[in-house]
């Protein structure tokens, strides 16, 4: 492995006593005051989280929607400008190469925000499929991204942002915003947490500065820096998927429960669509659930689950559950014990511990 990157805030954590742990390539924080403070902080008042890791590719051109509709599952020319859209871009088998938000920008602009790990390999196959039509830019250098999320982030954000915030509803953004007398390229009500929030888009050279009055101004309003372990486990009670545990490109979005963002309606056929039909088809022989354990011990990623004797799945990701209380997991199961109410063992090193089948996402905020 190479020389870890570090964020353009790396020195702000240093100076903020955050542990780091390697991910995607990066040095990044995994908590500060500990990542139960800082989890409950985001349910309660608010987190701020450095995201400036994850990868950001611009596609514009007058070709860019028809690009774009044949590769991602998103209904791209449905997108209007403003507006952001989750979904994936796949391979020829229907597998995911990366899950992704895709930012209309205007007519003939696109931003594509990855995932740190696969940025790289989305920017080279969108380069390898456009074939000199529209103009490819990773611009992921050049950008700081920061995640301010949780209940009271909104009523926090609108008191700095110039224009106003206070009409962005979810998956809507605003361009060219002053916050807190820092210039934000845009303003996104987006997050990975489960709650409210949004994330804030701002030139790497600014990032700092930004960082530094959020948080000077939020401390009245309970903010605190949060790092990777809370937005962990933030992400884990939401259900909300992680690449390169519940997502890959041996898994489809049909498998991962995430049908909901493949749109089957559009009138041109993505890249990976043949695949999925013929599954969906088939029918899927496995499937993403959720597990409560019922008897003590936590699940982690990679243990086995069982039906009786017979292996049936494998956990992908498992933790207590802060806001809940008690162990959970994320597993692929086949398909025929999928069914909430199925009763199931995991095996935890050796000892088999009982769990249960259960409605995905685990915590689901209020409103």
């Amino acid at each position: 492995m190479g020389e870890l990157r570090r964020t353009p805030l790396h020195a702000r954590h240093v100076a903020l006593g955050a542990k780091f742990v390697p991910f995607a390539g990066f040095e990044l924080p995994v908590q500060y005051s500990g990542i139960l403070e800082e989890h409950r902080a985001v349910h309660e008042r608010m987190g701020l989280f450095d995201v400036s890791h994850m990868g950001e590719i611009l596609v514009s051109g007058p070709e860019s929607v028809d690009f774009l509709e044949k590769l991602a599952t998103q209904y791209v020319a449905r997108l209007e400008v403003g507006r952001a859209a989750y979904g994936f871009f796949l391979n020829e088998q229907g597998g995911i190469l990366d899950d992704v938000l895709l930012y209309r920008l205007n007519d003939e602009e696109f931003l594509v925000v990855a995932n740190a790990a696969n940025t790289e390999k989305v920017y080279r196959w969108l380069k390898e499929h456009a074939l000199g039509g529209p103009q490819i830019l990773d611009i992921s250098d050049r950008i700081g991204l920061i995640a301010l999320q949780g209940p009271r982030a909104a009523s926090f954000l609108s008191q700095l942002a110039e224009p106003s915030v206070d009409d962005l509803r979810p998956f809507r953004f605003c361009e060219n915003v002053t916050v807190a007398g820092v210039p934000v390229l845009l303003v996104s009500r987006t997050g990975y947490t489960g709650e409210d929030g949004f994330e804030l888009f701002v030139d790497a050279e600014a990032v700092a500065e930004l960082w530094d009055a959020l948080l000077e101004r939020g401390r009245e309003y309970g903010l605190v820096p949060c790092g990777l372990g809370a937005r962990d486990t933030l992400r884990f009670e939401a259900g909300l998927p992680l690449y390169g545990q519940e997502l890959a490109e041996t898994i489809t979005p049909l498998e991962a429960n995430l049908e909901r963002f493949v749109r089957w309606e559009k009138p041109v056929d993505f890249v990976g669509k043949a695949a999925l039909l013929r599954q969906k088809e088939q029918g899927v022989s496995r499937l993403l659930v959720g597990l409560r354990m019922e008897d003590r011990g936590i699940p982690r990623t990679g243990y086995a689950v069982f039906a009786g004797g017979v292996l049936v799945g494998r956990v992908t990701s498992g933790s207590i559950a802060p806001t809940l209380g008690g162990a959970y997991a994320m597993a692929y199961v086949d398909t025929a014990y999928s069914r909430e109410g199925t009763e199931l063992d995991v095996d935890l090193r050796g000892r088999r511990a009982r769990a249960v089948v259960v409605h995905l996402p685990f915590y689901r905020r209020s409103g």
